[in-house]
């Protein structure tokens, strides 16, 4: 009797990982069927399941678009400095929340916790004001006529403001679980803060790093509604995204849904291949802590 329950109870474990395998694969595999189909298949009804005339011209008609192509560049310095900046800054505060003892470190830590939690969409048209005063300076004041901050570095700015606090955060913890008697040793061996810092307790936060570098960088990458906020009238700035969103057809009423899904699938690449580089890292960092000997 126990034998047919555990046999019953991992089929339908079973059934359930498959049922949760189609319902999250089935989106990325409707894309990919959609992306090599022409437009008759793809306005045809019923909807057929597999491409009866395979084609590729929706891949080549988006690498063939040069405004959506622009967009790539944008989106990789955006997402690049975003990321390297968070983990630069968010290294230091993780280190001195986690290790060092001062007066207000409990009501920063949950001040940063709170921060995680703020609405972004909240922010934004206070954030559209302090950007079109920032763009303006240079009409206002005569003497700072040369001092144009480009748009993409503004976005890296705003990325920061909802990225840097989640990397705190996050990092905070992994320095924390760090043993005390390793600044003890580098101490007596005459070590600085820095090479305590850079040579010691950083490369053994490469997991934290990895992770938490990869879900900044994957939240810089796809961000929407910022980054059409504010490259509304600088369509050179525009990031993937908006590309993507901004792909039109050759008629008015025409909606392009194969190259368009061509696009988004185009722009999950780099998404990927991070991950596939990084896999181990990323699962040694997600389960570092999870068990102590």
């Amino acid at each position: 009797m126990n034998k047919r329950k555990n046999i019953i109870g991992e089929i339908f474990f079973y059934l359930l990982i498959i049922l949760i395998a189609i319902y999250l694969l089935f989106p990325f595999y409707w894309a990919i069927v959609s992306s090599l189909k022409d437009e008759n298949e793809l306005m045809r009804t019923p909807a057929t399941w597999f491409p009866q005339n395979l084609t590729f011209k929706n891949y080549r008609a988006i690498l063939q678009n040069t405004d959506f192509l622009r967009t790539i560049p944008n989106s990789l310095f955006v997402a690049g400095m975003t990321t390297l900046l968070s983990l630069l800054v968010g290294s230091f505060a993780g280190y001195a929340l986690g290790k060092l003892r001062f007066r207000g470190r409990k009501p920063a830590l949950y001040m940063i916790l709170a921060m995680t939690m703020f609405p972004q969409g909240a922010v934004l048209a206070g954030l559209f004001s302090v950007i079109k005063g920032v763009k303006d300076i240079p009409n206002k004041i005569s003497w700072l006529s040369w001092f144009d901050v480009p748009t993409l570095v503004l976005l890296v700015i705003i990325y920061m403001l909802f990225s840097l606090p989640f990397t705190a955060w996050v990092l905070t913890s992994f320095f924390k679980g760090l043993p005390g008697s390793l600044l003890e040793a580098a101490r007596v061996d005459g070590a600085s803060f820095a090479q305590t810092f850079w040579q010691i307790l950083l490369p053994l936060t490469a997991p934290a790093l990895v992770t938490t570098g990869l879900l900044t960088f994957i939240g810089a990458w796809n961000e929407y509604l910022f980054a059409l906020t504010f490259t509304l009238q600088e369509p050179s700035n525009r990031t993937v995204p908006i590309g993507v969103a901004n792909i039109s057809g050759k008629f008015a009423m025409q909606e392009p849904v194969g190259e368009i899904m061509a696009g988004a699938l185009l722009i999950t690449i780099p998404l990927v291949a991070l991950v596939l580089v990084f896999q181990n890292r990323i699962v040694a960092g997600l389960t570092a802590g999870a068990v102590k000997g």
